[in-house]
């Protein structure tokens, strides 16, 4: 089933491509980095799902999304420091046969998520 992201840039109405998005698992001591990847066209990862199931533990995960760099990249001037800078997601998985979809739906100055189907 896997896991798997999708941004919605929803100052613009559009897929927030060319976002960057790292994935980190939790292990003792901290996070660390899995994959890093930038979005397509679709807001969603060129590679498709960001861990299959073969890969996918029962475990804690964190997603950072670089929301501020990507409204920078837009053209949208944002005061020093934004407001929101990269928005970070801590997850856990519990059954790794089922999907897991986690989608962020964004602005410069909000965001909101769901597991997704």
């Amino acid at each position: 089933m896997g896991l798997s992201t999708h941004v919605l840039d929803t100052m613009h109405g559009c897929p927030a491509a060319g976002m960057q998005v790292a994935l980190y698992s939790y292990a003792p001591g901290g996070y660390q980095l899995v994959k890093q990847l930038t979005l397509n066209a679709d807001g969603r990862n060129p590679d498709g799902l960001l861990l299959d199931n073969a890969t996918l533990k029962a475990d804690r995960y964190r997603l950072t999304f670089a929301v501020a760099a990507y409204f920078k990249n837009k053209g949208i001037q944002l005061p020093e420091p934004a407001f929101l800078d990269e928005v970070q997601l801590d997850f856990g998985i519990a059954n790794t046969n089922q999907h897991y979809h986690v989608p962020l739906l964004c602005s410069p100055w909000s965001y909101s998520t769901y597991r997704g189907s």
